[in-house]
Parts: C-alpha cells; structure tokens; sequence
C-alpha cells in the first residue's frame, strides 16, 4: 500500500517516512502544496494521504490536499495532522474517511490512524 505524506519540516517527514515504511507501506513524499499536486495527479497508485495542516507560509495547504484528493482520487482516505489547534471551520473542511491525528502522536499512533482508515477503505 502507498502512502503519500505531505510535510513541510524536513526532519519531520523523514521521521513519518521511515515509521510508515518500518511498518510494511511504501511512501511518497511532497514537502509543499505544489509537489503534493503533481504526485496526486500523477499515474502513481496512492491509497492514503497524509498531510500536516499547516504547510510553510499556506497555514491551511493540507486542507487543500484534501479537497484535491477528493477530486481526483475520492477513494483515498486521508489522515490530517498539526501541532495547532482546529477550529469548527477547519473541520467542516476535512473529507469523508478521514480523521486527525494531533502533534506529538506515538509512532504508534501514527501507524494505528494509517492503519484504521486503511481498513475501512
């Protein structure tokens, strides 16, 4: 199954790669709303995104990449995360099949919401 995570902090998306892959799931990576664009809409399979929230200066870019999902893969699930509070509004913009996962999360809980929403795919 592949997963592609969208996160601006380097180190952070090093460290979601390499819990995601110890787990048994090959990873895309895109660091901006721009490179999450061109791996979405690209021939290569995805079956889950997960995306930071907030991306550099787009502090709502991975609501963005949801509602791009949405449109072109309405299949994939997507797991939202931030270090930062949600408002009401930030959560009528979540899609369908999917959830968030707060910062700082547990590699544990990292694999459990990747692994949940997989499930009921």
């Amino acid at each position: 199954m592949a997963i592609l995570i969208v996160e601006d902090e380097a180190p952070i998306l090093v460290l979601v790669e390499s819990i995601l892959q110890q787990a048994g799931y090959e990873t895309l990576t895109a660091a901006t709303l721009a490179e999450a664009q061109a791996v979405i809409h690209s021939d290569r399979p995805i079956d889950l995104i997960f995306t930071d929230i907030n991306l550099g200066e787009d502090h709502e870019g991975g609501l963005q990449v949801g509602q791009i999902v949405r449109q072109t893969r309405p299949k994939a699930p997507v797991v939202y995360t931030s270090g930062r509070g949600l408002t009401d509004g930030m959560k009528g913009l979540f899609v369908e099949q999917s959830l968030f996962l707060p910062k700082p999360y547990t590699n544990e809980q990292l694999v459990e919401a990747v692994t949940s929403l997989l499930r009921e795919k």
